[in-house]
């Protein structure tokens, strides 16, 4: 018996079968799921096809009966297009169905969204990972879900089958919101390491050197761990991470604290980084490439 058949499950639909999309998909067909996977690009859908789904180009057509339709798209707006727009698939979801957003996106679109998609008998949950393509791969991504606790537990099984942490953030849009504040200490403290390695690196210390002390030290952080010597000193920048997303993510971060009522200088001065790195390096850029941006910048600052 398949772990759909055996948690109730009906048909599941996935729209968006990209870099972290497929591998996520691939989990939730090896745990039994009667997956119909749903992406414009043929190769996506081909590769998935291989993995043992069905696949969809077009997503109408993908989620007839199904009974949790899970999306895994650029941002908030694609979503929203995507399931609410003029050739959105809610109008074709059966009542009761529920929709597990799993894309990162603005935490008050998402209430908008929910609010939206509630009209029409749907349900909503946010589920944002975090963890990076190799842990998508695997199933150990830690997943931050928002939204009524009888809908995460509705959704559960599938979670479960993608991430090895699942937590329960709070209500509709929390999921967002923490993945963007994560997001946010995450790009801080790369920033920060790579600055220190090459300001290290000026004085003389060796960057892998003081990468072996900020790991030994209080300075350590996911950055100084798999970060800087894979992906960075290595000279691969290829973590599969875009610096777009990023400094997507942490616009978000700042605009929740405007949207609040709140000042946030640190996360205002982390967007603003980002996006001037973005602007220099191009929308394809690995975001460890903020080391060569942050690099580019400190010799072109003149001696004092």
């Amino acid at each position: 018996m398949t772990a759909a058949a055996s948690d109730g499950t009906g048909p599941v639909a996935f729209i968006g079968l990209g870099m972290m999309g497929r591998p996520m998909a691939e989990r939730l067909v090896a745990a039994g799921f009667d997956l119909r996977g749903v992406d414009t690009d043929a190769a996506a859908r081909q590769a998935l096809a291989a993995a043992g789904a069905r696949v969809f180009e077009n997503a109408r057509t993908a989620v007839a009966d199904c009974d949790i339709v899970v999306t895994m798209l650029p941002d908030g707006a694609v979503v929203r297009d995507a399931l609410l727009g003029a050739g959105g698939v809610a109008g074709f979801l059966k009542e009761g169905t529920l929709v597990v957003d799993m894309s990162s996106s603005a935490p008050m679109g998402t209430r908008l969204l929910g609010a939206g998609l509630l009209e029409k008998g749907i349900a909503l949950v946010d589920a944002p990972v975090s963890g990076g393509v190799a842990r998508a791969r695997d199933g150990s991504l830690c997943i931050m879900a928002g939204g009524r606790e009888v809908d995460i537990a509705r959704a559960r099984p599938l979670l479960d089958a993608m991430g090895t942490t699942v937590i329960h953030a709070g209500p509709l849009g929390s999921g967002h919101a923490a993945k963007a504040l994560n997001n946010y200490v995450s790009a801080a403290g790369l920033a920060a390491a790579c600055e220190a390695t090459l300001i290290g690196e000026a004085f003389g210390v060796d960057p892998g050197t003081l990468v072996d002390i900020l790991n030994a030290s209080t300075g350590r952080n996911n950055s100084t761990e798999v970060k800087l010597k894979p992906h960075i000193l290595s000279g691969s920048f290829a973590s599969g991470f875009a610096m777009a997303l990023m400094a997507k993510d942490l616009h978000t971060a700042s605009d929740l604290a405007t949207e609040l009522g709140m000042t946030a200088c640190g996360a205002e001065q982390a967007a603003a980084l980002w996006s001037a790195a973005l602007a220099d390096l191009g929308q394809g850029a690995d975001h460890t490439l903020i080391h060569a941006f942050l690099k580019k910048r400190a010799r072109a600052r003149k001696p004092v």
